[in-house]
């Protein structure tokens, strides 16, 4: 069967509206009602119940906490454009207020990196300041309690939400989409036909669908899988930049004059070198945050240990994400150098060129300014005497000779290279030829002891 990616939000331009399926036994239930008061389809809100046990529900958002073994999850996603600090505040104040108050809603979304506690809560950010628009700019916001988490998101983070299992693109049989190939003989042969965007955008990917994120059985669980969402989140973004710069690349190996040009002029690199300053400033949050999240973690009862080593896990998948960042930069730093070294030489052939042009006319322009002079006594000037009618004759071979002159000059260190070089190249061929007779001849008489039955004296 040919399979339609809309739902599955290929090309992460958001999920649509989502129907609520009722489900007498327990179940899992995958979509997620809103509830938008004033910002009517700006903020998206997720809220979710766990009973630890390995089995969700969704659930209204009221932002109260879980009883026992339960726990909820209240996910707010800010609209990814263009908008002041201040405006993100009022989107959370509509949707989490009451019962938070507004130090709860600054820590949330402030700029910077943070880990403390607020009113009793864990509460730990990574908000990168810049455009919201940019696909650099990243923000993540988590508040922990024992029974609830609170997190808030700029744009939608993949694989942070839940769905179905059964629904996984990954667990299907995947085939190929032929143009030759009709529909009925697809039908024959069963499995899903993967189509080429599809796999150019799950190559692109480091980690897998929601729907095969483990269920979380505690609040500890949830936090890591939040944390290790965000990491992933870098690595699809670093993934996406390896990508971009190995195609830029074998353009560039591939491309002329014109390509070169373009490149420069758009100035590709350094906006991309800008865009990974700009990740590794996130990264580093992170590298701060995470650490500071896991030590006071570590304290707390109902944090289970397995998880505070998963937590040592994925600070150490930053760190080497941040090697590996480094390395790109460091990729585009020697392309871009490697450009403007191709755009001075470009420059210095022009300067070549003219500073021939010059030393050309040079000689000419002397001679005409010295026969222009309105002086007496200048040869050839006179043009009625007779024995002087060959003047322009002579003038013009005075430039000749001036200009063969110069141009041997210019020339004289090329062709005194080029005889040194077969100079060089004669001389180690008269070596060679040497040494070859030396061997044959040694190798002669060595020859010629054996036969004979001798000894061979050793130095």
């Amino acid at each position: 069967m040919e399979l339609s990616r809309e739902d599955l939000n290929v090309e992460g331009e958001g999920e649509g509206e989502e129907i609520d399926r009722e489900q007498t036994s327990l179940a899992h239930i995958r979509d997620n009602s809103y509830n938008n008061s004033r910002y009517i389809g700006a903020v998206r809100q997720k809220a979710y119940i766990f009973d630890g046990d390995g089995n969700y529900f969704n659930k209204e958002w009221d932002l109260s906490e879980g009883r026992g073994k339960e726990f909820c999850w209240y996910h707010v996603e800010l609209p990814k454009w263009n908008q002041r600090l201040s405006q993100s505040a009022q989107y959370l104040i509509d949707v989490l207020c009451p019962p938070m108050k507004l130090q709860d809603i600054l820590s949330l979304v402030s700029n910077g990196p943070f880990c403390g506690h607020v009113d009793g809560a864990l509460v730990f950010r990574v908000n990168s300041p810049g455009p919201a628009s940019s696909k650099f700019t990243f923000r993540i916001a988590a508040r922990v309690t024992e029974n609830s988490v609170i997190t808030v998101s700029l744009g939608r983070v993949p694989r942070l939400g839940f769905s179905p299992v059964n629904e996984s693109l990954l667990s299907e049989v995947p085939i190929v989409e032929s143009p030759s190939s009709g529909g009925g003989e697809m039908k024959e042969r069963g499995g899903t036909v993967i189509r080429e965007h599809v796999l150019d955008f799950l190559l692109m990917m480091n980690h897998s669908e929601e729907a095969d994120n483990p269920v979380p059985k505690s609040v500890s669980n949830l936090v890591v899988h939040i944390v290790d969402t965000h990491v992933d989140h870098l690595q699809d973004v670093v993934t996406k930049l390896e990508i971009e710069l190995d195609s830029r690349e074998l353009e560039l190996d591939k491309g002329g004059f014109a390509l070169k040009k373009q490149l420069l002029d758009d100035r590709r690199f350094p906006k991309m070198h800008l865009d990974l300053q700009r990740l590794l400033q996130v990264i580093a949050h992170g590298e701060q945050v995470f650490p500071r999240v896991k030590e006071k973690c570590s304290s707390k009862g109902w944090f289970a240990s397995d998880d505070i080593n998963s937590l040592e896990e994925l600070i150490g998948r930053l760190r080497r994400l941040k090697e590996n960042v480094g390395f790109i930069a460091n990729r585009v730093t020697a392309i871009q150098a490697g450009l403007d070294s191709w755009q001075s030489e470009q420059i210095n052939k022009k300067l070549y060129y003219l500073s021939f042009l010059s030393i050309v006319f040079l000689p000419l322009s002397v001679v005409t300014g010295v026969f222009g002079m309105n002086v007496g006594g200048v040869p050839w000037t006179s043009q009625r005497e007779p024995e002087l009618k060959e003047g322009f004759r002579n003038v013009m071979l005075l430039c000749v000779v001036l200009l063969l002159l110069v141009l041997l000059c210019f020339l004289f260190p090329a062709l005194y290279s080029h005889v040194m070089a077969w100079k060089r190249r004669r001389d180690m061929k008269r070596s060679w030829s040497l040494n070859r007779r030396s061997f044959l001849r040694r190798s002669t008489g060595i020859r010629e002891r054996n036969e004979k039955g001798g000894y061979l004296r050793l130095y």
